[in-house]
């Protein structure tokens, strides 16, 4: 039986994706920060477990609740867009740090403790965004978000990288998605997004292990 492991399932993508493999039939573990979404989780028949990715104290406890685990796929979906600015507007300290805490110091937190955890073979995904992406931008709206998701692109190649191919770990951009994050005026919805990562993720070959890749498998660049 596949087990997953879904971190930041409280709403949108990340629920979606519990919803569809607790559908398929998977062991499915999934967290998130409050108790509504805990119980949501746990309606779905995921194992559930509180968890801020901003917070070490939070981050430190989580290891040994995936004791005995063995996950043959993990999604990092926590997220945060923070300021929707349109220029250069110079963010707050607050605000930067919301952010590059949420996006690029979790994931640096959080998936070394899962190492023990994967099963061979085992497919990691970490959802970033085309906004990431210094050869596809064409306007600088939302720079704080648009730096965190270039920093963990970064992240994601170094973990790639000391997997040293016991596993697979891969960037990807879950398309314009309509969410609280991306809005109702967004391309697909989250069921078809969830559905094509799961593909992805599931089609994965070694020489994609540390790549950057659409919700449809292909390719984009640095």
């Amino acid at each position: 039986m596949t087990q997953v492991l879904i971190i930041g399932a409280s709403r949108g993508i990340g629920l979606e994706l519990v919803r569809q493999h607790r559908d398929a039939g998977d062991t499915v573990v999934a967290t998130a920060r409050d108790e509504e979404s805990l119980t949501r989780l746990r309606t779905l028949g995921a194992t559930a477990i509180k968890l801020d990715v901003s917070d070490v104290v939070s981050i430190a406890g989580l290891a040994w609740q995936l004791d005995g685990f063995q996950f043959n796929r993990v999604m990092y979906v926590a997220g945060v867009y923070g300021p929707r600015t349109m220029g250069l507007q110079p963010p707050s300290v607050a605000d930067f740090d919301a952010v590059m805490h949420t996006n690029v110091l979790g994931p640096m937190r959080v998936l070394p403790q899962l190492m023990d955890a994967l099963a061979p073979d085992a497919r990691i995904g970490i959802l970033s965004s085309r906004m990431g992406s210094m050869t596809l931008r064409a306007n600088s709206a939302g720079w704080v978000y648009r730096a965190s998701k270039a920093a963990a692109n970064s992240v994601m190649r170094d973990i790639a990288l000391s997997l040293d191919g016991r596993a697979f770990c891969v960037s990807l951009h879950p398309g314009w998605v309509k969410t609280d994050m991306g809005g109702q005026e967004a391309d697909i919805d989250a069921p078809t997004s969830a559905a094509s990562l799961r593909r992805v993720l599931d089609g994965l070959k070694p020489g994609d292990n540390g790549q950057f890749l659409n919700y449809d498998g292909t390719p984009l660049p640095w």
